[in-house]
């Protein structure tokens, strides 16, 4: 059983980006590999199903991206227009800036689906390359994975641990303020230092943008950019599926967590949940976190599952969010985010266990 599991994982971590099939189908993908793992480890039933058809956060997610889907498309223009006129008024590293610090503090209060949403069109809307949306939105997905843990209301890891742990509102924010705010401030340089202001110029109805250093010119993508109602539909439908296979993928492998990474020592255990790159890492908080742990057992775990989070599309709902929206593929989300992680994993290692 063990082994069927590893090669899922290791198929998992790799078919994306060696395949194109796979990297343009997913959603698919993932729930083909989410259902392999439920019959691997016997834990595919009825009931299973069932219970992941009654989460209520599955349709709470597929709607929120529905309507604002719906809504920015009527809204396009207009969002464009202000966006255009804040970037008249503010520089634009200090524009991404606040964007990404922002929406990363509110998330623990306006929900890390609701801040997701609102980057991507924030984005979306800005004169610059596809290139540097990309870099600000796999920035701002760490900021927002980061920031939604302050209260239960961001995302479901916190309100489990809080839950597991029989916590206050702000216990979260008490015991890891000081980590997850930094961590958003320096997305937020990082984000600055990575977009790059370019000229911008209209062109048949397009923004095109003139590099200051080559002086070509970028067009939007008019895939995006003249997205239709259906498109949007089918968008909302795909993140669904994806949600679904991510579940399953969590039930898949929950006899191997429990068999052997529960039992692992902090540090280590801090390294290995960086598997929460393809895997939910509410899941993995329910089954690791417990209220025997120490205050640093539990810091090691959640930072070790809210960093790896971003590194890849399926570690956090923003970042599945994000690459549905701007059509970003796996390659060039790992590009960036495993780098970005891989740095932020080592940074506070140091913090949690030297200092």
């Amino acid at each position: 059983m063990f082994i069927g599991l590893i090669i899922i994982l290791l198929m998992v971590l790799t078919l994306p980006f060696v395949v194109k099939k796979v990297e343009h189908n997913l959603e698919v993908f993932l729930f083909v590999m989410g259902f392999s793992a439920t019959i691997i480890s016997e834990v595919l039933s009825t009931n299973l199903i069932l219970t992941i058809f009654e989460n209520k956060l599955i349709y709470f997610i597929t709607f929120a991206v529905l309507i604002a889907g719906l809504i920015f498309k009527v809204l396009k223009d207009r969002v464009k227009g202000v966006i255009n006129n804040i970037l008249k008024r503010v520089p634009l590293k200090a524009f991404v800036f606040l964007v990404i610090v922002i929406l990363g503090l509110l998330s623990s209060i306006i929900t890390a689906i609701i801040a997701a949403l609102l980057l991507v069109e924030i984005v979306n809307a800005m004169p610059i390359t596809r290139k540097h949306k990309v870099n600000m939105v796999i920035i701002a997905c760490f900021s927002i994975g980061l920031g939604a843990v302050l209260t239960p209301i961001g995302e479901p890891l916190s309100t489990i641990v809080v839950s597991k742990l029989n916590a206050n509102f702000w216990y979260l924010a008490n015991y890891l303020g000081a980590y997850i705010i930094s961590g958003v401030l320096l997305m937020g340089v990082l984000g600055a230092f990575m977009v790059k202001a370019d000229k911008v110029m209209v062109k048949d109805d397009f923004v095109a943008v003139n590099h200051e250093h080559d002086g070509d010119y970028y067009f939007l993508d008019p895939d995006i950019e003249n997205e239709t109602y259906r498109e949007v539909f089918i968008r909302a439908f795909k993140i669904f599926i994806f949600i679904f296979a991510l579940e399953l993928l969590g039930a898949g492998f929950k006899p191997l967590i429990d068999t052997f990474i529960i039992g692992l020592d902090s540090k280590l255990l801090y390294f290995i949940n960086m598997i929460s790159a393809v895997l939910d890492n509410a899941t993995l908080a329910a089954a690791e976190i417990s209220i025997k742990m120490t205050t640093i057992q539990i810091e090691s775990v959640l930072m070790g599952l809210l960093i790896s989070g971003g590194m890849l599309i399926p570690g956090n709902i923003p970042n599945i969010i994000s690459a549905h929206k701007l059509k970003i593929n796996s390659k060039e989300w790992a590009k960036l985010g495993v780098p970005v992680g891989a740095a932020l994993m080592l940074l506070y290692f140091v913090i949690i266990f030297v200092f």
